[in-house]
């Protein structure tokens, strides 16, 4: 989203740092990030955005990053292939795996003004904005930490690409325990500043690591 990338944009005035919006939905980041690879041809794609969070263990401006990925909304059912599962586009995997290097990098960030918590990211074309639609998602998702809208298609994406991948997720709402979305509204209106200095934090360190290689 245009608030998203405007938290973003002023963070990387790199030249080896591409700032891209995507656009909201599984089609809009498919394609963005498609693009992206076709021409910049990236050494890692990493997506930051906020997502409704889950768990007794977040809280709002605590980040979520994707241990792994999954659809929350996709079933290809049971008629051709019985060992596709819910969530699983068939023929491709079930659950798509951070790089194990960049996780262990992400992690690593965690602090006392900032908590990273490890986890299941998933992703479909529906904004949360009852208990209820949270409850049907976390029912088949119980381990889910996210929910968003475009994590898993950008994640699909890089994996056919062979694009090493990682996603941060900054909690702007819980869904179990808002009424009408009143928690997302106010995260823009009152906490998103600096909500996603965690990305910076962690391109930086990459670079960093890159550099000392090199020398």
């Amino acid at each position: 989203m245009d608030k998203e990338l405007q938290q973003l944009q002023h963070l990387f005035a790199d030249g080896n740092v591409r700032v891209e919006k995507c656009g909201i939905g599984k089609v809009n980041a498919a394609l963005g990030a498609q693009r992206m690879i076709n021409e910049f041809h990236p050494d890692v794609i990493v997506s930051s955005g906020c997502a409704g969070g889950h768990g007794d263990d977040l809280k709002i401006q605590d980040v979520v990053v994707s241990k792994e990925v999954s659809y929350h909304d996709v079933y290809c059912g049971r008629a051709i292939d019985d060992t596709t599962i819910y969530g699983q586009v068939q023929g491709l995997p079930a659950r798509y795996q951070a790089d194990a290097q960049l996780l262990e990098k992400a992690v690593a960030l965690s602090n006392d003004e900032v908590r990273i918590v490890p986890g299941l990211i998933v992703t479909g074309d529906w904004f949360v904005d009852t208990k209820d639609k949270m409850r049907s998602i976390i029912e088949k998702f119980p381990d889910a930490k996210a929910v968003d809208m475009e994590s898993c298609a950008i994640a699909q994406t890089c994996y056919i690409n062979h694009v090493p991948f990682i996603s941060f997720r900054v909690v702007s709402d819980m869904p179990l325990s808002d009424t009408d979305a009143s928690q997302y509204h106010n995260f823009w209106d009152t906490v998103a500043e600096h909500s996603f200095q965690t990305t910076k934090a962690f391109v930086e360190k990459i670079k960093d690591e890159e550099l000392k290689m090199k020398n």
